[in-house]
């Protein structure tokens, strides 16, 4: 794993996923996203995803920009798609540059009918790098309807670790719960 250095290992439900940078990313594929954060009183809106190599994991609702868009006309588009309901864009949270490292997912197909063992087939997913730009949002309608997930929930602060978020909304939780903390102690600062 010549010109790689680990970057940062997270650990969710027994899984182990390591991020790994690259000194060049010229080789990696770039893609530029935007990301929802939701916000309805003191809740806030995680998407469950149901396709793909991280189906079942959480994420903030959002895509990928297009030509000539800005990230908050992408960001309204994406949810309008996603979601069937508008938002308003109202404050901008952060930018996460993230390395995906490479996958190699595996699973036993058939026996032979030579041996005992299984045959595995093995599919390969390219590295890349993801930059997430992240917004919190507000809804100016109510209604929801998930068009591209499978589920989703309302979740305070304290419920945000009770699902298993994708490694780059990780990083977007920690920032949320960093703003907090920061509030609440400017808070007491005050008192």
């Amino acid at each position: 794993m010549q010109g790689l250095k680990k970057r940062k290992c997270f650990w969710f439900s027994s899984h182990l996923f390591v991020s790994l940078q690259h000194k060049e990313r010229s080789d990696m594929k770039q893609i530029e996203v935007v990301a929802a954060i939701i916000r309805k009183e003191d809740k806030i809106f995680a998407t469950q995803r149901g396709y793909g190599e991280w189906k079942d994991w959480w994420e903030f609702p959002g895509g990928k920009m297009e030509a000539r868009e800005t990230p908050e006309e992408a960001l309204k588009r994406e949810i309008r798609e996603e979601l069937s309901t508008e938002i308003s864009v109202d404050d901008f949270l952060c930018t996460v540059e993230y390395d995906y490292p490479k996958l190699t997912s595996g699973r036993a197909c058939s026996r032979s009918e030579d041996s005992k063992q299984a045959l595995v087939s093995t599919r390969s997913i390219a590295a890349f790098h993801l930059t997430m730009h992240c917004y919190l949002c507000s809804l100016q309608i109510e209604a929801l309807h998930l068009n591209e997930h499978e589920a989703a929930k309302w979740l305070t602060m304290d419920e945000l670790d009770s699902v298993k978020w994708l490694p780059a909304d990780v990083e977007v939780v920690e920032e949320l719960k960093d703003q907090q903390n920061l509030r609440s102690s400017n808070r007491q600062n005050r008192k």
